[in-house]
């Protein structure tokens, strides 16, 4: 029996894997309950953990400069929609997407996934030149956050950190930035300053339209195992995406449940009615696994990591995900 200590947060499509109601053939799971903030440094840079939760811009550039200790599966554990994630000074003068051209925006790191898709959604859907936009990084809300890999940015891109102690949200207030992409909104929107707007005003409409015209839904992270493990035991990668697949079939099925009963498991009083919507856009699994039937997100997001000068090479599918899971 092999032992797997596998770091990942604890979403309710990994717990079943995470409490043994499911099992990996010769695997004894050791979970890691871990926030993506706290795992993901340490992945990346030590490869601390047999298998773990993965930025995936992170994973395909270090794919792409032969350097990743983790082979990824197509196991998307984290998935978002991101046109909530763009705001605005109000008096920037940016009334629509072609105007952050030019312009300062903040992000927490150039390279994070969240970036990756905002360039990418910029870039296709409204003709945004992404690359001519002028990048200040640093944490939203608290100060210290900075690029867990070193870039390789051509010398005509504009990207470099905020002073030591700044954040996002200040930098922004004091009318040095003119916009923020990040996952976490900037305290000042989420306090009701009226400087602060977003981008897409009607956030949910905005990101359904997306999906009718595209049919994505944005990947986020995948979940990694390291190479030397998989020297050793070769079919762990389709066992362990099979119990990754199960575990998600489990969660999935004990939502169903929960929201018929006569009791709800959480205090959102309309939370069956936002499942059922979400299957009426999403579908009756809206959160895929595997290789074909995220094909064409996949090789948008392998499009975008190039020409935002991520990866060092356009790659191929067979270059990111393990063997044996490509067929999923």
């Amino acid at each position: 029996m092999t032992t797997l200590i596998l770091a990942c947060a604890p979403y309710d499509r990994v717990q079943p894997l995470f409490d043994g109601r499911v099992r990996v053939e010769g695997v004894e799971i050791v979970p890691v309950p871990i926030a993506s903030e706290q795992s993901f440094p340490r992945a990346v840079q030590r490869a601390e953990f047999d298998a773990s939760e993965l930025s995936l811009s992170s994973q395909l550039m270090q794919v792409s400069r032969g350097e990743g200790e983790y082979v990824a599966l197509p196991v998307f554990v984290s998935r978002a929609f991101r046109h909530g994630a763009i705001y605005l000074r109000r008096d920037a003068g940016v009334a629509g997407p072609k105007d952050l051209e030019g312009r300062l925006v903040g992000i927490p790191e150039y390279q994070m996934t969240l970036g990756l898709w905002v360039r990418g959604i910029l870039a296709d859907e409204h003709g945004v030149a992404v690359n001519a936009i002028r990048y200040r990084t640093a944490g939203t809300n608290a100060a210290g956050r900075r690029e867990r890999l070193p870039l390789e940015l051509p010398a005509g891109m504009d990207v470099a950190p905020l002073a030591e102690g700044d954040t996002l949200n200040a930098a922004l207030l004091r009318g040095e930035l003119d916009a923020i992409f990040s996952p976490t909104p900037p305290k000042a929107f989420t306090e009701g300053d009226p400087r602060v707007v977003r981008l897409f005003p009607e956030v949910k409409a905005a990101e359904i339209a997306y999906h009718r015209r595209t049919g994505f839904h944005p990947i986020m992270h995948v979940i990694g195992i390291r190479r030397a493990v998989l020297a050793r035991d070769p079919g762990l990668a389709r066992r362990l995406y099979e119990g990754f697949l199960e575990a998600k079939r489990l969660a999935m099925a004990e939502w169903d449940r929960a929201l018929r009963a006569s009791t709800l498991p959480a205090m959102i009083p309309w939370l069956p009615q936002a499942w059922e919507e979400t299957r009426a856009v999403l579908g009756a699994d809206p959160w895929t696994y595997g290789v074909s039937a995220n094909r064409a997100e996949l090789e948008a997001v392998l499009r975008w990591s190039a020409a935002q000068h991520l990866s060092r090479r356009r790659l191929e599918l067979e270059e990111v995900f393990a063997a044996g899971t490509l067929d999923t």
